[in-house]
């Protein structure tokens, strides 16, 4: 049964179309790759599912709920840039996340960040952009969701952090989750995909399953996206 479903969904912002009559189905347990270039939607899509933006039209709904109050208890959102407070530390961001979420696993967050080496008295401030991408994954990550909306999470880091990264999303989201990854680097995270969205200019120009789409085609993931989105 699906946890999430989007029908016919659209978003415009003045005269311009970011969503254009977009509509998905993803059911628990899976690791979606929402995939499209600078621009394509997919931050916009994201921001729906977590009851940022309001959509122009169609509908969204989260285990039959639209997105709203009851929803943010069960999402972990990973924005594409810094949202903390940089003058926190790790210990007083651990604090933060539990007071506001239930789900929220601290011994699981403290051990992350342990094993990332992150001082836990540091301030957001003074860590460098890679160790600041890494504490709030490992924040979004100590989360028991339903739902995991994970925004270019490997967009600004080192190809090894991108490796810890995604072991880190892999060994830690629920399994009864799904788990939404928008990015556009298709390479470095093809391996951990079930299902994969093709999104260009607010369309959806492809979608299904990982390893059905590579047989039918030929070619991996990545060759089809450089296909798809040739300039």
């Amino acid at each position: 049964m699906a946890i999430i479903e989007i029908n016919g969904l659209t978003k415009n912002f003045g005269s311009l179309t970011a969503l254009n009559d977009i509509s998905i189905s993803l059911e628990p347990g899976r690791i979606v790759g929402l995939l499209g270039p600078n621009g394509s939607g997919k931050t916009t899509l994201i921001k729906i599912l977590n009851g940022l933006l309001q959509p122009t039209s169609g509908s969204v709904r989260i285990k039959g709920n639209a997105p709203g109050i009851e929803t943010k208890k069960i999402v972990a959102y990973l924005p594409d840039r810094n949202a903390l407070p940089d003058y926190m530390n790790a210990k007083q961001l651990m604090e933060l996340y539990a007071d506001f979420f239930e789900d929220f696993d601290r011994a699981g967050a403290a051990a992350m960040i342990e094993d990332l080496g992150i001082d836990m008295e540091q301030t957001m401030k003074k860590m460098s952009k890679g160790t600041r991408e890494k504490l709030q994954l490992c924040l979004v990550m100590a989360r028991k969701a339903e739902v995991y909306l994970l925004d270019e999470p490997i967009g600004g880091v080192d190809p090894a952090t991108r490796d810890y990264i995604l072991r880190t999303i892999i060994s830690n989201y629920n399994e009864n989750a799904v788990v939404v990854i928008s990015t556009h680097l298709i390479s470095d995270i093809e391996s951990v995909l079930d299902e994969v969205i093709f999104i260009r200019e607010g369309r959806i120009v492809m979608s299904g399953v990982a390893d059905e789409i590579r047989e039918e085609k030929g070619e991996s993931i990545d060759e089809l996206f450089r296909e798809v989105f040739r300039c």
